[in-house]
């Protein structure tokens, strides 16, 4: 094994994926990196189940579609023969290339309608496997927009060059310590020496990972990509707020510009497919509420209504005052929930809906058992979902 090979596999073995698991939940598409030769080092994000069983000859190697296609020094983007979208991003050191980040592996919206052209009986035949294992493996192939592959795309890039950074810095110091040049190095050994002279537990704290997301959003921002830049601060106060403590109240409006940002994000992700409307008096956004009580309830109607729709999806959020209470309607117009989490809110061990559950028993644990979240309406041709609050609460705490 050259000193090449053996940085490679040090780098891999030394924690590399939780270096970039903050930049990970930014995608959810695959992205692998491989040697030379097209063996898998490291699934950062898992290849579909389709490409492992019909494409790929070894478990451990990329397709032959790929592996054909490693050029040192090249960048390639190109449709493989299923129709899946596929980039190909080398690691180089000293104009050597070591490695390649792999990425994408699903259907551009224009190229959609290939999933439907594939021989499902022939494929069955050829590799001798049940028709409906195959079926469902081509079913839950990912088809993207543009945008969210051009995220993607930024995404392998801004890997495959830190990946570089560190080849470079072990190979040039020939240190067993994989050394970070890159921001999130700097950031991640300074909170850890903090941690240490305080004596503490080595645990990250959420606040490295928003000066990260803070820091590459100001990257995104040079690099004039100013999308990825409103989506990365978007993603840091969500979290920010998500982490806030449940046993203090917030204002309505608080918990409105947080489920705007989420909203922004779905939205940047479904395209034309999602339309949203908050219309919530002014005059009411100042009433004390528990944190993240609307979340659940919008993020079950874009999963369960808007998700699953082809046309465009719509969700209103808006609110009705009566004498001393307030009533807020989340409505969608997607398909309704599915029978098994409708049938699980009713069951207090149910594993479907836990979220919803959670949202009106908080509720119940504040104000009382007059208020709290109620399904009106969920069917094929929408839901609608309300929460009762009072106008003035004396949280109750029980």
């Amino acid at each position: 094994m050259n000193k090449t090979d053996k940085t490679l596999k040090d780098l891999v073995d030394a924690n590399l994926y939780s270096r970039y698991s903050g930049l990970l939940s930014l995608s959810d598409l695959p992205l692998q990196l491989i040697d030379t030769k097209g063996n898998i080092l490291l699934e950062f994000n898992p290849s579909p189940d389709f490409c492992k069983l019909i494409c790929q000859q070894d478990e451990g190697k990329g397709c032959p579609d790929c592996i054909s296609r490693l050029q040192p020094g090249q960048c390639e983007r190109f449709i493989c023969r299923y129709g899946l979208a596929n980039i190909i991003l080398p690691v180089e050191i000293n104009n050597q290339t070591v490695g390649y980040v792999l990425g994408d592996q699903a259907y551009p919206q224009s190229n959609e309608y290939q999933k439907y052209l594939i021989d499902i009986a022939a494929l069955s035949k050829d590799r001798n496997m049940q028709p409906e294992f195959i079926a469902k493996a081509v079913a839950a192939i990912k088809t993207t927009e543009e945008n969210k592959v051009q995220i993607h795309e930024q995404l392998c890039r801004h890997i495959a060059k830190n990946i570089s950074y560190d080849f470079s810095e072990s190979i040039n110091h020939n240190d067993t310590a994989i050394a970070r040049l890159s921001i999130e190095k700097e950031m991640l050994e300074k909170k850890i020496l903090d941690l240490e002279a305080k004596n503490m537990s080595l645990v990250v704290n959420p606040h490295f990972l928003f000066n990260t997301l803070n820091t590459i959003a100001r990257i995104a921002y040079f690099e004039k990509s100013y999308q990825t830049e409103e989506l990365i601060y978007c993603l840091s106060d969500l979290l920010r707020y998500n982490l806030k403590q449940d046993d203090k109240l917030h204002t309505l409006g608080n918990e409105l510009d947080n489920i705007e940002k989420y909203l922004y994000i779905q939205k940047v992700r479904y395209k034309n497919r999602l339309v949203y409307e908050i219309d919530i008096p002014d005059d009411i956004k100042s009433v004390r509420v528990p944190n993240m009580i609307i979340q659940p309830i919008v993020e079950n109607a874009v999963i369960h209504g808007i998700s699953t729709k082809r046309d465009a999806g719509e969700i209103k959020i808006y609110a009705e005052k009566y004498q001393d209470d307030i009533t807020i309607f989340v409505v969608d117009n997607g398909n309704g929930f599915p029978k098994e989490v409708l049938q699980d809110l009713q069951n207090s061990e149910g594993t479907k809906g836990i979220g919803l559950r959670s949202t009106d028993k908080r509720l119940k644990k504040y104000f009382g058992e007059q208020y709290g979240l109620n399904i009106v309406k969920s069917d094929y041709s929408g839901s609608t979902v309300t929460i009762s609050l009072p106008m003035k609460p004396n949280a109750r705490r029980t």
